[in-house]
């Protein structure tokens, strides 16, 4: 046997390995948003994604059309553990018009540095019969970026307006005045070269 096509198993194996960690899946939630007693949350999509792919991507795995009642203007929406009987990310509303005819629902669900979802929210795109065929819901991925980080042990200096002063850049004369200086005092005063000969 082949030491490369152990290591070539080896690799494929790690990559697989590797790719089916990276997927999740996230359980987003519907709820209606009423002045009566509120209904508990029912399940709206199932969407798998991978924030660790070099485009984050998201699928929607499963997926099913909400039965609202009909008095019914906005709804909830997150990723809900039934078990718990707890959101476990922050929640959106949306007009529940994002369900209507004409109008294809596209769940967005956001997601941070480690793949650990964080929020979602519902936008109903409308759609042209005529220029796509594509009527079903959408999944977008969003992954959270690093902040900026300050620099330290460097002062931020700021005008009265609050904006940040970026200070000029000195002249040649303006940086070395004291070395011009000193060179034009040693010429004046001979330079305490060779005096007294």
């Amino acid at each position: 046997m082949k030491i490369s096509s152990v290591f070539s198993g080896l690799t494929a194996l790690a990559l697989a390995s590797s790719a089916s960690a990276a997927n999740r899946t996230a359980a987003i939630y519907i709820q209606p948003v009423s002045e009566s007693p509120a209904a508990a949350p029912t399940p709206l999509a199932s969407i798998r994604y991978n924030s660790a792919a070099a485009a984050p991507e998201a699928e929607i795995v499963s997926y099913e059309a909400p039965e609202l009642p009909d008095e019914t203007k906005l709804v909830r929406i997150g990723v809900y553990n039934p078990e718990t009987k707890r959101w476990e990310s922050s929640t959106s509303v949306a007009s529940a018009d994002n369900f209507g005819k004409g109008y294809s629902p596209t769940l967005i669900l956001s997601v941070d540095q480690n793949g650990d979802a964080f929020g979602a929210a519902l936008k109903g795109v409308r759609i042209d019969a005529g220029l796509t065929r594509d009527f079903g819901p959408r999944a977008v991925l969003l992954v959270t970026e690093p902040g900026k980080q300050p620099e330290l042990n460097k002062p931020i200096v700021l005008s009265p307006e609050g904006k940040t002063v970026v200070p000029e850049e000195k002249s040649f004369f303006q940086k070395y005045w004291w070395l011009i200086g000193i060179v034009v005092m040693m010429t004046l005063t001979g330079g305490g070269g060779e005096q007294g000969k």
